[in-house]
């Protein structure tokens, strides 16, 4: 017979014997979802129950007590009670009660387990009940093969052990383990973290059968183990054709997603196994032998000359692993690379040029003179096709001063990576000491070395940090810094730096600018407090508001992908009275969470977005957006700002 009220049941708990009370509770237990509402005016009875530690079944009182709160929508003392059911809270049912129960369980344990992670000196204790209702979760995964749902709650509770004990359990450990690492590097947004976990993919990658070397170097990349990745690559190639093979593949992976100065440092480890040691700069041979030609002049008698060593013999094994490490080299150092790219650009260059003409007969200002040569460069980047210009040059000979610049920089475009032929292809347009011409034309002839040279610069650097020293222009200087700051993109020379401040430092408008930005993609990523320290302080000294513009990124760059070690600077910034600084720490926070979608960061830059004073700040606010949620299908539209922001 169907029940319509527990007005009966309830009157039971008024009872002195202990079994009608522990009858009328298990009563209540099943029907407390119909009568939760009669139920919660003695919920106070139910609960002196479990606080009677003389009753025998407190737990039961607990779970009763805990499923009134459910329903009256109070989840914190719903999960108080149910830690106290024990094990009467069944945490394999599929009831709405225990899924959100356990989901609130689950998120209390992540942020006490967060808090204790990130602050080792300021731990909080954690309820044995809650950690006992959280192990039991994660034997039901186990049970019921949930191996990534394991993964995940255990990648946010912070438990290591769990997230291994999941992957070698797995009956597809590989395919485990690359959805580890695409969690991993997606969603973990805690970069000491994220790092334990790669050390420990690392470990298990490595303990395959059939060692998954492609993802290996994918995680030291992160972990900016460079000596690691060179082990493993002299390894491959010491071994059969097939492993070979994966070694090229592998310098493939690693000119697509490895810095610069990453991969400087992999190529100077395999030089050091190499039996006969691998090219280096050209420079510095021509150098050693001007050197000796002088030397010749002095008489004989002074110095007896050194006979020149005679290259070591090497063995057909020995041969044939110095030919395999030498096309390794080509490959890392982005030879390889680079020209097959090339070579598909200028091949599939199908440019209607008839366009271009047509632009250029209705051009009638300089406004659009100067965006026609910059789509002309754009149009045809990386091609060599600079059949255009000179088709036109009366017509580009209009371009003065910054315009020439541009126009010369433009040739940069167009000519980015035929670095074989960049000096000669630039020749007219660079400085001379013989003949020297404009000055807007020389700085964008530096400039332009740069581009084709960006992220890739080690055969053009030093020439293009000797034109800067011997610089005596501001534009001359402004396209040098520029250059400069593409070809040694990520490489953090000290030297490097230490000229480019020297430009910063003289205080010049059009110089700093761009010294400023250089800085910045010098040390791209780097973290470098030097570096910080040095651009911050100077630029709450100067009073030129070109080279805070200049400051302004080069101080987000060196943050780019640094996660939350960058929230310190960001906070100094975003506090700054200066306007353009503030502008900066917008643009630290989008370089330094760029594509991770961080909540954190997201809400910062909303509060800013609607509450800064300058406009200026609130658009770069609304823009930095955009970075950070680059990788979502999402629209963000704002009605009272100057910016929007669409990213995809």
């Amino acid at each position: 017979m169907k029940i319509t009220s527990a007005g009966g049941v309830i009157s039971l708990l008024d009872e002195k014997e202990s079994d009608l009370k522990v009858f009328a509770l298990q009563r209540l237990n099943q029907i407390v979802d119909d009568f939760w509402a009669e139920i919660s005016d003695v919920v106070d009875k139910i609960e002196v129950l479990y606080e009677d530690d003389g009753f025998p079944e407190r737990k039961l009182a607990a779970l009763v007590a805990s499923k009134v709160y459910y329903h009256l929508g109070a989840f914190e003392d719903s999960l108080t009670y149910a830690l106290g059911a024990g094990e009467l809270f069944d945490v394999n049912s599929t009831s709405e009660y225990v899924e959100t129960t356990i989901a609130k369980c689950i998120d209390f344990y992540t942020k006490r387990s967060i808090h204790n992670y990130e602050n080792p000196d300021d731990q909080q204790s954690i309820d044995p009940r809650l950690e006992d209702v959280v192990q039991r979760m994660f034997e039901r995964c186990f049970t019921d093969c949930q191996y990534k749902q394991a993964i995940g709650i255990a990648l946010e509770t912070r438990r290591i052990d769990v997230f291994e004990k999941a992957i070698l359990q797995s009956d597809n450990r590989a395919e485990m383990m690359q959805y580890s690492l695409k969690v991993c590097l997606s969603l973990i947004q805690h970069r000491q973290f994220r790092n334990t976990v790669l050390r420990v993919l690392v470990h298990l990658y490595t303990s395959l059968q059939v060692p998954d070397y492609i993802n290996v170097c994918q995680c030291l990349i992160f972990l900016d183990d460079s000596q690691a990745v060179a082990d493993i690559l002299g390894k491959l190639v010491k071994e059969g054709h097939e492993q070979t093979l994966m070694a090229y593949q592998i310098g493939f992976d690693l000119y697509d997603s490895a810095s610069q100065h990453f991969l400087s440092k992999v190529l100077a480890a395999l030089r050091s196994v190499a039996p006969i040691p691998l090219a280096t700069e050209a420079p510095h041979t021509e150098k050693q032998s001007e050197a000796m030609e002088v030397d010749s002049t002095k008489p004989e008698s002074d110095t007896t000359p050194a006979e020149t060593p005679k290259p070591k013999e090497l063995t057909d094994d020995e041969k044939e692993h110095q030919a395999k490490l030498e096309k390794l080299a080509a490959i890392l150092s982005g030879e390889t690379s680079i020209g097959l790219k090339l070579q598909f650009l200028i091949r599939s260059n199908h440019t209607d040029l008839l366009i271009l003409k047509n632009t250029k007969d209705a051009v009638r200002n300089s406004v659009c003179h100067n965006a026609t040569v910059i789509s002309n460069a754009f149009m045809h980047s990386g091609t060599t096709s600079d059949a255009f210009l000179r088709d036109n040059l009366e017509w580009l000979a209009r371009a003065t001063n910054w315009a020439k610049f541009t126009a010369t920089a433009s040739l940069g475009v167009i000519h980015k990576g035929h670095e074989k032929e960049a000096l000669n292809l630039m020749s007219t347009y660079l400085p001379k000491d013989s003949s020297p011409g404009s000055a807007y034309q020389e700085g964008g002839g530096l400039y332009a070395l740069g581009l084709i040279h960006a992220n890739h610069g080690s055969s053009i650097t030093e020439y293009l940090l000797n034109q800067l020293k011997d610089a005596s222009t501001d534009m001359v200087r402004h396209g040098g810094c520029l250059g400069l700051g593409l070809a040694a993109m990520g490489t953090a020379r000290l030297d490097i730096y230490e000229q480019l401040k020297f430009n910063l430092y003289q205080d010049d408008a059009i110089t700093g600018e761009a010294a400023g930005l250089a800085m910045g993609l010098v040390m791209l990523g780097s973290k470098s407090a030097k570096a910080i320290e040095d651009m911050v302080g100077y630029a709450q000294e100067t009073q030129h508001e070109k080279i805070l513009r200049g400051l302004c990124l080069g101080i987000a760059l060196t943050m780019y992908g640094r996660l939350e070690e960058a929230d310190t600077l960001i906070e100094s910034l975003a506090r700054d009275k200066d306007p353009i600084l503030r502008r900066s720490g917008m643009y630290t926070i989008a370089l330094a969470y760029c594509g991770t979608g961080n909540n954190k960061a997201i809400r910062r830059l909303l509060h800013v977005a609607v509450s800064d004073v300058d406009d200026d700040v609130r658009r770069a606010a609304v823009t930095a957006l955009g970075f950070l949620l680059l990788r979502y299908v999402l629209f963000i539209y704002f009605f009272h700002i100057t910016g929007v922001t669409l990213s995809v």
